[in-house]
């Protein structure tokens, strides 16, 4: 899952989506979201990359398909680039491989706003997390914005969990990418202000065995606003990459 999510969001849609296609799915909190350790300190994308590597071998579960969105991309990612032995295929949603200048401008004022302690009402986090997030198609429905702006008011600004907040997501890891021998599928989202599908085409470009899947009228958040198309998506290249009888 991406910045302080819980794996509990993978439950509103993808799971069931994915069981019915035949697929076993384990969903897990990374550190930092509860009920998974949340240690004090600032954590690094290598940590997190480390916890998932010890799960799946805890489980006995590798190699396996991985699906990440957004920092869980950037972790499947480097699962791919550095432990191949764990990973069958990734599907890798919401994603980049380095941040342009206007996301590491969007990255620094974050940065700042975090340092200077300052708490930002809960309203106006909601509204601003819904135009971050979300795409004009949603944001311009008046019935649908409107569970949205309750859900975010509600259940907090869904930005990143403690430590999670300083993880470099910026790092150009093009060259990296390269050396990927496992399948891999990029998705997009057209509307996405945080990970904007020209950079998720660079991932795609930099990873040898990988093709590229756009959706339109969804922002960061694409799965959720429309799961039926992003299901579809990964599920057709899981079915390609698999020998499930």
């Amino acid at each position: 899952m991406g910045s302080g999510a819980s794996a509990r969001v993978w439950e509103m849609y993808q799971t069931p989506a994915l069981n019915a296609a035949g697929y076993r799915t384990f969903a897990f909190d990374n550190r930092g979201v509860s009920p998974s350790a949340t240690p004090p300190g600032t954590y690094s994308l290598d940590d997190m990359v480390a916890d998932t590597a010890g799960l799946i071998r805890a489980l006995e579960l590798g190699p396996c398909h991985l699906v990440g969105v957004s920092l869980g991309a950037l972790i499947a990612q480097e699962l791919a680039v550095s432990q191949p032995e764990l990973v069958r295929t990734a599907v890798l949603a919401a994603t980049k491989s380095r941040s342009d200048r206007a996301r590491r401008a969007q990255d620094a004022a974050s940065r700042a706003l975090r340092e200077s302690g300052l708490e930002l009402p809960r309203g106006y986090r909601a509204v601003k997390t819904v135009f971050d997030m979300l795409s004009p198609a949603t944001v311009d429905d008046e019935s649908a914005v409107a569970g949205w702006l309750d859900l975010f008011e509600y259940s907090g600004d869904g930005g990143e969990a403690g430590g999670q907040a300083w993880i470099d997501t910026g790092r150009d890891r093009r060259a990296e990418l390269a050396r990927v021998t496992v399948p891999c599928r990029v998705i997009t989202f057209t509307d996405d202000r945080i990970s904007p599908p020209h950079l998720g085409a660079e991932v795609a470009e930099a990873i040898p065995d990988c093709d590229l899947v756009e959706l339109r009228d969804c922002g960061h958040l694409g799965y959720l606003e429309r799961p039926e198309p992003f299901n579809q998506a990964v599920i057709e290249f899981l079915d390609k990459h698999s020998s499930l009888g």
